[in-house]
């Protein structure tokens, strides 16, 4: 049986806690700041903990290995 491999977009992208929740970069932040508010704006600063169905998802499709 060959090895689980982790997809190299996903390791890119995402990262585990120590818990096991998958961070990400905030979305809707590559172009349109212009037509964004301020508050938008701040609040997609930084990343952002997935919800736990997208988060369940990356572990068992894209980390199999964590």
């Amino acid at each position: 049986m060959p090895k689980m491999k982790t997809k190299s977009g996903a390791k890119k992208r995402f990262r585990l806690t120590g818990t096991g929740k998958v961070i990400a970069a905030q979305a809707g932040k590559r172009h349109g700041m212009i037509k964004r508010t301020n508050k938008t704006i701040r609040n997609q600063r930084g990343t952002t903990i997935l919800s736990e169905s997208d988060g369940r998802v990356i572990r068992k499709s894209f980390l199999p290995n964590g």
